[in-house]
């Protein structure tokens, strides 16, 4: 962000690819597809606005899904409605940088040669995952997707989301345990 910020504009395609899929997939699990693909320019736009002013107080992951944190609970506030829960248009997998389907990346069998049985219960089972994440509430399920999707650690998370650690932690415990809750006959 430093070398963008001096004119760098190579710097700034580094940071987009390398942050591009997991910050709209972030939104994808925020909000509606639709308001998500807005949400996402929005970031980036104030991304390109701040460059001259960028001061590195944190990683440059925790800023900008800070900055995402504020700009979904804005639209939300702006909106007057509750965050939608919206997994269906996720898409999942082309090329690096791509999805690791919170930690279920392999549910989804791509090889011609798998079993169509086998497919349809991988299936079943994405579905199944989507449901029970979907059920969580807003602040566990967007802690657990920084962490997962994100690979934000407890602190960035804490100063993302604007709570403390032990908030963090204590989110991110209950959104595991009651994903397990709800997936155990999976196992």
């Amino acid at each position: 962000m430093l070398r963008f910020g001096q004119g760098d504009a190579t710097a700034f395609e580094t940071l987009y690819a390398r942050h591009k899929g997991p910050l709209i997939r972030y939104f994808r699990r925020q909000s509606a597809e639709a308001h998500a693909e807005e949400l996402f320019q929005e970031v980036w736009m104030r991304v390109i606005k701040a460059r001259g002013n960028y001061t590195v107080d944190a990683k440059f992951t925790t800023w900008l899904y800070r900055i995402a944190h504020n700009r979904l609970v804005d639209h939300y506030r702006a909106s007057d409605r509750r965050m939608e829960q919206s997994l269906d248009a996720l898409e999942y997998g082309t090329g690096a940088g791509e999805p690791r389907a919170l930690g279920h990346s392999c549910l989804l069998a791509d090889a011609p040669s798998a079993r169509t049985d086998e497919v349809a219960f991988r299936r079943q089972q994405l579905e199944a995952f989507r449901a029970a994440l979907d059920a969580l509430p807003a602040d566990q399920r967007e802690a657990f997707i920084l962490r997962e999707d994100g690979g934000l650690n407890l602190d960035e998370i804490a100063q993302t989301t604007g709570v403390g650690r032990e908030t963090v932690k204590s989110r991110l415990r209950y959104a595991v345990s009651r994903l397990r809750k709800t997936l155990e006959h999976w196992s």
